[in-house]
């Protein structure tokens, strides 16, 4: 890929400049039978990971191709960027190395991405329906410690016998009502299992819960399914409260606790449905708009912009509404206590929902240029060396070919090892020529050799299954085309989400 750094570095003083690709089928250029590198899953942090996240809260937390060069020898025309195969002869002086391909040694700070770290747990496991984990997260046993304060107000006044019970019955409320946020987060998990789209986790946590859908649905009917059944299983245990409700007396233990599963459900559904990304309505807005005009992305920026426009609406119009008494409650004349909660609950869903709405746009860009990274197009040309080679002779070899990767073989070709570009850059110029290749090496494993045909999501699942600096990239006949660096991947990916959409 395009390299940030200077275009004329140079692994010795004075290496020649590079033309095009050379044909692999020269008698220089040893096309090894290919090794296994380090690919990737779905992962862990770093931003490369495109999420689908479905929230039964008040939120939703989000959930440069290049044609092959030709290999007769002609120089690419300027969108030719591939360097395919393991490099040959040296190239006819006179023309320009692309940036791209400035040698190793000097290769910025020779550093790629340190290795990524495992995906955090989410919390405390609480099991794996479905096969999919369930974690509570540490705001979860907050956000319950409110909820049964201020439930165990409403029990005092209601229910004045219970005493210091009235805790219990509240803390049980909290477990229960977040049972049915996990029911509602299960429905999402269903719908995407059988519609073939993999689910990361559940997580219940502040303000609701969330289901990590790792792809995007492929229609605007299945996005609509798929963001509809979560509301839909809320309503659905709002009426099986009540109806559980006729069943009690009235004024009860049990009539309390049905009548405020039954009414927190109603509010769970009704805040979802309202159609504005991140909620699940804003996901059912986006599909329509999908299917009207056969753009996802369109469908996602009205959506967020319908987000955003809640959010302010929240903001503005929640104090309002419980200062006039609108929401049943007694209209207040004076700020006091009361009014300073409700502004502040205002400001933290309002921010949630912005937050979230920007996510959702950024994670539509992010899919929308997912596409541009392509291993063949990214990949640096390599020079094939056998273990006891010289580093300085190696290097030089590397230069005479207009190549930036080493590609460690045994006697008959086969691949072993790939030398590490950061080991090269620190050992000293005057020590490469007692230093041997092999030393500098990371034996091949699984997952350390990816096709030159992958792009896109499937390109980075297998670089997250497999963290590693460089990768073997082979041709689908095992022909060697080159080597992958994941820092390469790391700068066309930034590029791509700095492009507007």
């Amino acid at each position: 890929m395009a390299s940030d750094g200077p275009e004329n570095d140079s692994w010795e003083d004075e290496a020649p400049t590079v033309g095009p690709a050379p044909d692999p089928r020269t008698p220089d250029a040893t096309a090894p039978a290919p090794a296994e590198p380090d690919a990737g899953r779905p992962h862990q942090g770093g931003g490369i990971h495109p999420d689908r996240a479905y929230a039964s809260g008040p939120h939703s937390a989000p959930s440069a191709g290049r044609p092959e060069a030709d290999r007769r020898g002609r120089a690419p025309d300027a969108g030719d960027q591939d360097r395919p195969q393991t490099a040959g002869p040296a190239p006819a002086p006179g023309h320009s190395s692309h940036h791209g391909d400035r040698p190793l040694a000097h290769s910025a700070d020779g550093k790629g991405p340190a290795p990524q770290r495992p995906e955090p747990r989410g919390g405390l496991l609480m099991g794996r329906p479905f096969g999919v984990p369930v974690y509570v997260a540490p705001s979860w046993f907050l956000v319950a410690a409110l909820i049964t304060w201020v439930f165990g107000g409403q029990l005092e006044r209601v229910l004045p016998e219970l005493g210091a019970a009235r805790y219990l019955v509240s803390l049980f409320f909290a477990v229960a009502f977040y049972a049915s946020v996990l029911v509602h987060e299960l429905a999402h998990t269903v719908a995407a299992l059988r519609f073939k789209l993999p689910v990361r986790r559940i997580q219940l946590q502040f303000f609701g819960g969330v289901s990590e859908i790792e792809k995007e649905a492929e229609t605007p009917g299945r996005e609509f399914v798929l963001a509809f059944v979560g509301p839909l299983l809320s309503l659905a245990l709002a009426g099986v409260f009540y109806a559980a409700l006729l069943a009690v007396e009235p004024g009860t233990v049990p009539g309390v606790l049905l009548a405020g599963l039954m009414i927190s459900n109603l509010i769970v559904a009704a805040f979802n449905l309202l159609p504005g990304l991140p909620l699940d309505g804003g996901r059912m807005l986006r599909a329509v708009v999908w299917k009207i005009t056969g753009k996802p992305m369109t469908g996602t920026i009205a959506a967020a912009w319908v987000g955003r426009a809640l959010a302010v609406s929240v903001l503005i119009g929640l104090p309002l509404l419980t200062q006039s008494g609108a929401l049943g409650t007694d209209a207040v004349d004076n700020v006091g206590m009361d009014t300073v909660l409700d502004a502040l609950l205002a400001a933290i869903l309002a921010a949630i929902i912005w937050t979230g709405a920007g996510n959702s746009l950024r994670m539509a860009r992010l899919r929308e240029h997912l596409p541009e990274l392509r291993a063949r197009a990214l990949t640096r040309r390599a020079v094939p060396v056998e273990t006891d080679t010289p580093l300085s002779e190696a290097l030089r070899r590397a230069n005479a070919a207009g190549a930036r990767a080493l590609v460690v073989v045994d006697a008959d070709g086969k691949p072993l090892s790939l030398v590490r570009e950061a080991a090269i850059v620190g050992v000293p110029e005057h020590r490469r020529p007692w230093v041997a290749v092999g030393g500098l090496a990371q034996d091949l494993t699984d997952g350390m050799r990816v096709s030159a045909e992958l792009s896109g999501e499937e390109l980075l699942d297998a670089l997250r299954a497999t963290p590693a600096t460089e990768y073997l990239v082979v041709e689908e006949t095992g022909e060697i085309y080159g080597v992958l660096s994941a820092a390469d991947v790391e700068r066309a990916f930034v590029k791509a989400m700095a492009r507007p959409s």
